[in-house]
This record gives structure tokens, sequence and C-alpha cells, in this order.
């Protein structure tokens, strides 16, 4: 079992109880000591109080199994604004918001979360600032797209 299966495995009954679920985990290894990184969420958002306890009672576990023979550091947050959607689950926490999409295709898709379902989702792109010689089809600016097929996904932060 690797380390992050093994934290998987730790986690899973922490995030029960919180109504929580695991977006990722990262381990970054430096000369001094490691990082882990431990992304949680919920859909209705994730408190610091939250994090703190998830975290809390994680720590507790990893030192009394060893986990890590070396110096570490352990941080549970939420992912930030600036962290790709990874699960369908937060897709759907997300309907109604502006999303930047890369696909694998090398195509980049600007609009607003429609609809999230298990695998793809629904996207209404904007209509051309330039006005066209032939109207434009407001069918043609809903755009179906399968998870697969996404290379990146992230929340446009808007000031307006």
């Amino acid at each position: 079992m690797t380390v992050k299966e093994h934290l998987e495995s730790l986690l899973a009954p922490l995030l029960e109880d919180g109504d929580c679920f695991l977006v990722d985990i990262v381990i970054k290894p430096s000369r001094l000591s490691q990082k882990v990184t431990i992304l949680v969420d919920s859909d209705e958002g994730i408190t610091i109080q939250q994090c703190t306890s998830i975290s809390r009672r994680l720590a507790k576990q990893l030192e009394e199994l060893e986990i890590f023979k070396d110096a570490y550091t352990l941080e549970v947050s939420s992912p930030g604004l600036d962290q790709p959607l990874l699960l369908p689950r937060q897709y759907k926490k997300n309907v109604g918001r502006n999303l930047k999409i890369s696909l694998k295709s090398g195509e980049v898709l600007q609009g607003t979360l429609t609809d999230a379902g298990e695998d793809s989702i629904t996207v209404q792109l904007p209509a051309p600032k330039k006005k066209a010689k032939t109207p434009v089809d407001e069918a043609s600016l809903v755009r179906q797209i399968g998870l697969d097929e996404i290379a990146k996904a992230l929340i446009e932060i808007s000031f307006k």
C-alpha cells in the first residue's frame, strides 16, 4: 500500500463525520521535511474548524502508526479558487459559476456552468461580442462536455 493509499484509508472515516470528501493528497518532499497537503471539501463548503478537527485526528493516527519516518508538515485545507476542479461533486457544487476550461484537444472555453452530472457538464458560452451577419443559434452556445475530455477546469473569479 502506498503512502497516499494509506492516507486515503485513514481519512475515510474522518471525512464521513462531517459529510466531507477528499479532493486530493499532495506530498512534496524537500531536504528538511516533506509537506503533506490534504485537500478536502464538502457540498456546503468546509469550515476552518472542520479542517482543524480532521488535521488533529489524522496527525494523531500518523504519529501512532509511524507512517512517515522523517520529519513532515501536515496541512489540511479546502482547495482554493486557484485549484482546478477534479471531481464530479466539485462541478455540482459550482453550478452557476463561470469556468475556464482547457480541453485535452487544446481548445479553451469560457462560460457559465449550468449543469453537472457524474460523467459530463453543460456550459453556457457567452454570445459573440461582434454582431454577426447571421443570427447566432442559441443552441450552439450550450455545450455539453464529458469530464474525460477536460484537461483542466478553473473557476473564474469576477470582481464586477
